[in-house]
């Protein structure tokens, strides 16, 4: 019988969490491991998340700009999509980041068992390949996985997951995209953008229902702008397919309504990947949907194991799984100064046109706090730089405390909003306030000269109220 190996430190999945998990124990002379059975190494950020989808909607954009030429002067006759072309570039790009992560991974820095991990007790997992691990501390990081919700149909009809949607080298002439979270959102937008007839069928009464409904309300309002079909507030009542296609018949605004599309596509949400890793073995506790039980340090139920990530969220972000990750090392080797995830300072963006980006609290949250606070907002079709992009639709919106005007939180639906919101980031990670962000200089034109119009609001506020 093989020898046991032992380690300080086993990451259970290969991730952004797992492998950021290994590659500082390393760096603090740690013995590590890394176990991921996946078929391809790289994690879901950059195999089927985060970068395929990005690069995607990219190319969906300048094919939509050059379909919409005319408004700017210009004529360009012919825009269309080349799929093959489109999907060529896409392996090409992700090849490149996910090679960079598999050498990265192979480095010899930490053992890699490509295989998958079930405890047996606390301190040991056994292999997929039969091999027994044993370690001191542990990291798991399994990410998530897509969600089959029991809608009538559904599980019984052949349908489409984003894995599916982000692999696609042909256009589609019509599809049923079920759900209005951000993945259904950017992907249902990427395929009418490339000239899919697009039915977005969503259950809650708006789409993006983790943000504010006047940030959802404006995304809404493009997507039916740009001609995707969108019902909001339904309740499906049954699913059904045959050789030409998927049906779904739902309830809307107290009618009964059907849809068909060639094609189905589920992006009711995920689930943390969880199953199979014997976790009562290990005595880890789990919440009725199967997401670990963490501290503020990322400590499960059992204190020598960890959780990061989708497995364990709150946020399924990668720069959060990053830091929670992190975390965890840091704590379980008693580094000095660690510190818990900030999540007072939350970054969250959605990859729409318009695109959506928060940070920090949102309005919504302060108010059932009983938060006092300062609010502000100034919109895109009333500055001049997105009025000369043609990029009118939404606002920039401002929360501070009122005394001294330090930000609480901030709201960008507009375009290039994932990149304007860092503004705001790194002051609000200073601690700072409205005064301090309009000490800076702020070119004109600009895009992010628009934030400046609710800090100023702002500031006059707290000037008249002493």
């Amino acid at each position: 019988m093989a020898r046991t190996k032992n380690y300080d430190l086993i990451c259970i999945g290969g991730g952004s969490a797992g492998f950021n998990a290994a590659r500082l124990a390393a760096s603090l002379g740690k013995r590590a491991a890394v176990i991921d059975g996946a078929k391809e190494l790289g994690g879901l950020c950059i195999l089927k998340g985060c970068m395929p989808s990005k690069t995607l909607l990219y190319s969906a954009e300048i094919l939509h700009h050059a379909r919409h030429a005319a408004q700017f002067g210009l004529r360009v006759r012919g825009a269309e999509a080349d799929m093959r072309a489109v999907h060529a570039r896409k392996k090409r790009i992700i090849g490149e980041f996910a090679g960079y992560r598999q050498r990265a991974l192979h480095s010899g820095k930490f053992d890699l068992h490509r295989a998958f991990a079930r405890f047996v007790d606390p301190h040991t997992v056994e292999l997929s390949t039969g091999v027994r691990l044993r370690g001191e501390f542990f990291l798991v990081g399994t990410g998530s996985k897509i969600s089959v919700p029991p809608v009538p149909g559904l599980a019984q009809a052949k349908f489409w997951t984003s894995d599916d949607v982000l692999d696609l080298d042909f256009l589609p002439k019509s599809v049923l995209v079920l759900g209005g979270g951000i993945v259904a959102c950017e992907l249902a937008q990427f395929l009418n953008r490339l000239g899919t007839k697009v039915t977005l069928v969503q259950r809650s009464r708006n789409i993006l229902r983790d943000h504010s409904e006047a940030a959802s309300t404006v995304v809404q309002r493009a997507f039916v702008d740009e001609g995707i079909e969108l019902f909001a507030g339904t309740q499906i009542e049954a699913i059904t397919r045959d050789h030409r296609g998927a049906t779904v018949r739902f309830q809307h605004d107290g009618k009964i309504v059907t849809r068909r599309a060639a094609h189905l596509f589920n992006a009711l949400g995920r689930e943390p990947n969880t199953g199979g890793l014997g976790l009562e073995s290990a005595g880890v506790r789990t919440r009725s949907d199967g997401r670990i039980v963490i501290n503020r340090w990322q400590q499960t139920s059992a204190p020598h194991i960890y959780a990061a990530g989708d497995c364990s969220g709150p946020a399924e972000i990668v720069h959060v799984a990053i830091q929670q990750a992190e975390l965890a090392v840091r704590h379980a080797f008693g580094v000095e100064g660690a510190k818990p995830v900030d999540y007072s300072l939350l970054l969250n963006v959605v990859f729409t046109d318009p695109q959506l980006a928060t940070v920090g609290r949102l309005e919504s949250e302060l108010q059932e706090k009983g938060v006092r606070y300062l609010a502000a907002s100034y919109p895109f079709g009333d500055h001049g730089k997105s009025i000369l992009m043609e990029a009118k639709y939404g606002y920039v919106k401002v929360l501070a405390e009122p005394k001294r005007g330090r930000l609480l939180g901030a709201e960008i639906v507009g375009r290039d909003a994932s990149e304007l919101i860092h503004c705001f980031a790194v002051a609000m990670a200073r601690r700072g306030t409205v005064f301090d962000l309009l000490r800076a200089p702020w070119y004109h034109p600009t895009l992010a000269e628009i934030l400046t119009y609710p800090l100023e609001e702002i500031a006059d506020q707290i000037r008249a109220r002493r």
